[in-house]
């Protein structure tokens, strides 16, 4: 076992391998999927592949190292942090059936010390694959799943022990479950009657604590998310129209992006476009990030988590995002199948807690309070 990988073997494990390539992929014999992770997620990476090949698939395995992102951004010249993404990149995006991405960091602040002029022309320079990645999404000709592999790094920065974080972990993805895909295809229905009530609304407001914000969604789709696209999963999102967002919102945890935190961000919007952002800590790279591109400054996806087995905020937005009870807001690219069509090298995620009494509107209806949907 590779030094700062720590074994953990569970029958939970053998659940998450299954119901990521059967129920989330969907792998069927002869499909090409690649696996992308850290070789601190060698066990599952291997459960992932050992499983594929039962159903008859030709899975390819990626794994890479934590620490050469951190290399990367310190040794890299500009001239590199703009090249072209490599053809390994390019082929797990473009030529596979199915992909699977697994986080699995030893260290989550190794990049905490990396400006923000580099990282974001490192983004840029994945602007179109990452365009041509998201339409092979949205188009069915690839499927994606991104999931987490639980790890010291992550648990420390979740302020839990290790096996606390795993617990919290396999159980958000309700792994304690006797038939798991049962529990995420009854949460598909209830939350499908959730994304067809809203995709017949029009305009939404969200109220809440130093928060005011309103924008329309007419002829854009509220996305269930159960499963398919992350996992654990749990929340509807939607694209709204690019120039109507308005008002302003403060978010009740903290921003984080590349490692490092940014505290009580409080944005006001003007036509879509942000005009004021605001942090207690961490403004400088609030603003570097307002201004990667053109679309940084507008929004591509509003959110509803809805997992109530996540309730505590881990630093982590794959989990934190999904927290029942919450809003999450995406400044930058869309997710196609929303129909949103704002276009950014950036897709960063910022919370904002509801469960105090948090108010929905649609079309002047009040359709959610305090951390619930009034119709599910």
């Amino acid at each position: 076992m590779l030094k700062g990988a720590k074994k953990l073997y569970d029958p939970r494990l053998s659940k998450l391998a299954h119901l990521l390539v059967n129920y989330s992929l969907g792998v069927k014999k002869g499909d090409q999927l690649a696996v992308i992770g850290s070789v601190n997620a060698q066990p599952l990476m291997l459960e992932v592949y050992k499983e594929a090949l039962v159903i008859g698939a030709l899975p390819d395995l990626l794994p890479s190292f934590s620490e050469t992102s951190e290399l990367y951004f310190k040794y890299a010249s500009d001239e590199q942090l703009q090249a072209p993404p490599s053809p390994i990149e390019m082929a797990s995006r473009t030529s596979y059936d199915a992909l699977l991405t697994i986080q699995a960091p030893s260290n989550v602040k190794s990049l905490s010390q990396v400006g923000p002029a580099k990282i974001t022309l490192s983004r840029r320079a994945g602007t179109e694959l990452s365009k041509i990645f998201w339409q092979r999404m949205s188009s069915g000709e690839m499927r994606w799943c991104g999931t987490l592999y639980p790890t010291q790094g992550l648990a420390q920065e979740a302020g839990m022990g290790y096996y606390e974080y795993a617990d919290f972990v396999f159980k958000a993805g309700l792994l304690d479950a006797d038939n798991p895909e049962a529990e995420w295809l009854k949460i598909h229905d209830q939350q499908e009657r959730v994304s067809a009530e809203m995709d017949q609304r029009k305009s939404f407001r969200i109220v809440s604590e130093d928060t005011d914000l309103r924008f329309q969604a007419a002829g854009r789709h509220w996305v269930n998310c159960d499963g398919k696209l992350n996992f654990p999963d749990g929340e509807v999102f939607t694209g709204p129209i690019e120039d109507t967002v308005e008002g302003h919102i403060r978010f009740s945890f903290p921003g984080i992006y590349g490692g490092k935190e940014i505290e009580d961000i409080r944005l006001t919007f003007e036509r879509g476009k942000v005009v004021k952002a605001e942090a207690a800590k961490g403004q400088e790279l609030l603003h570097a990030l307002l201004d990667t591109d053109a679309g940084s400054r507008y929004v591509g996806e509003i959110a509803v988590g809805t997992n109530p087995g996540i309730t505590k905020f881990s630093k982590n937005m794959l989990f934190d995002e999904k927290i029942g009870g919450t809003v999450h807001l995406a400044l930058g690219r869309s997710i196609p199948m929303s129909f949103g069509k704002n276009e950014s090298a950036i897709h960063w995620d910022m919370l904002c807690d509801m469960r105090q009494g948090g108010e929905i509107f649609a079309d002047g209806e009040l359709i959610y309070k305090a951390g619930k949907f009034l119709f599910a």
